[in-house]
């Protein structure tokens, strides 16, 4: 699996995730970029959006944000920070795609707006490919997204918080899954009325401990940006091979768990927006495109910049990395800070994941069955996560949302007109 992910991550997600990127913000004439004003007027004014914003950004707030940064650094240097700069930018094109695109083919039901990539998709090849091909294709699709959420937003986040706290894994699992299956079990509306509240708060309470940080470490903020850029550019490295060693494990690491953390153009978050009860494509694609500057750009980077000015290196475990980084410059408070930050923020993914998991799944069959059985699984698992090693975690969650990210791109590219 590992030599798989080394070409698919290292060499085809890359070329996808950017040469897509690029494509859509050139169509787009970087108007995020170039009209920031314009985009945040857009998105201020999308009404009824902030609810589904909540929900995406709790399902892509996790792990990712904290935990897959030290991990990004571990495994391709400090460079690894600027490939996540650089997919995030792109990213953001992307994810204003998706979400236009599920907001044009959602669903209502009972009052309730409904869809997501599987809808986009099956809508979309409708008159090239009739209505089995584009079915297959779509349930194809639904079928990657729900294994998605059961690795990325499951696995890899109940896994990584499974060992933080002094408490024995089987209680910990227990308590985390009960407490997930009291949440979810009470639909939409109760995820999004959770989200609303808990993600503004603890994005604030940890972008506050972060910059306590910074503040403190003033001095060396500027050392820690020089050491990203020129890590980025390894020449050194660069002399062994075509990229470079290097450059090439920064590149593989800094866009793989930039794309875990922000998840753009994986078409999981679309399911989220297409929710929302706002009526302008526009305004919620913005939203979109917030998505994933305050995911990427903001919270990634302040979880670097406190790795890289700490300079802890006592553990090749990106977890114990970013406690030890923290506990350095703030003491028991910032170790603990931590831990409820990366609990909480993994708690909402999970649950977040799950409505993902089961709407993808609802596209192929609504069967009560079906959600019972899916159910039961994606608990199941979220229990077994805490009892079993982390080690091929990642390797797993790399590996679907790689595969799930290239066809998702492949149908954006396929459908541009209609964005």
């Amino acid at each position: 699996m590992s030599e798989i992910n080394k070409v698919l991550c290292g060499v085809i997600l890359p070329l996808f995730l950017l040469g897509a990127g690029l494509f859509f913000a050139i169509k787009l004439k970087f108007f995020y970029i170039f009209k920031p004003i314009k985009a945040i007027k857009s998105m201020v004014g999308c009404r009824g959006g902030f609810s589904s914003l909540c929900v995406a950004l709790a399902g892509t707030l996790g792990v990712g944000n904290i935990v897959g940064v030290a991990s990004a650094i571990l495994g391709g240097g400090y460079g690894s920070i600027f490939w996540m700069w650089v997919s995030a930018i792109f990213s953001m094109s992307l994810k204003y795609a998706e979400v236009v695109l599920a907001m044009k083919h959602r669903k209502i039901k009972s009052g309730k707006y409904y869809g997501g990539a599987p809808y986009y998709i099956y809508e979309g090849f409708l008159k090239k490919c009739g209505k089995k091909a584009s079915f297959i294709l779509a349930s194809a699709f639904a079928v990657l997204c729900t294994i998605n959420s059961l690795t990325t937003g499951n696995l890899v986040q109940a896994n990584a918080i499974s060992g933080i706290f002094k408490i024995p894994k089987f209680i910990l699992g227990l308590l985390f899954t009960t407490f997930a299956v009291l949440v979810v079990c009470r639909g939409i509306k109760r995820i999004s009325k959770f989200t609303s509240v808990l993600i503004p708060v603890l994005s604030v309470f940890y972008i506050c401990i972060c910059t306590i940080i910074l503040i403190k470490n003033i001095s060396s903020v500027p050392y820690a940006f020089k050491v990203i850029f020129e890590s980025a550019f390894n020449l050194k490295s660069a002399s062994f091979g075509v990229l470079g060693f290097g450059i090439s494990r920064a590149i593989r690491y800094g866009i793989s768990r930039g794309l875990l953390s922000n998840e753009a153009g994986s078409g999981t978050a679309p399911c989220a927006h297409a929710s929302s009860n706002a009526e302008n494509a526009h305004s919620q694609g913005c939203l979109g495109i917030f998505e994933v500057f305050f995911d990427t750009i903001v919270l990634c980077t302040l979880t670097a910049l406190v790795i890289i000015i700490s300079g802890v290196f006592s553990s090749e475990n990106a977890m114990d990395l970013v406690l030890d980084s923290f506990e350095l410059n703030l003491g028991s408070i910032g170790r603990y800070g931590v831990l409820i930050s990366c609990l909480l923020f993994s708690f909402a993914t999970v649950i977040t994941q799950y409505f993902y998991g089961k709407e993808s799944l609802s596209f192929i069959s609504r069967s009560k069955i079906f959600k019972i059985a899916f159910t039961v699984l994606f608990f199941l698992v979220t229990f077994v996560s805490f009892l079993i090693p982390m080690s091929v975690m990642w390797e797993i969650a790399d590996l679907v949302l790689a595969i799930m990210t290239i066809f998702n791109l492949a149908c954006l590219l396929l459908l541009h007109k209609q964005i």
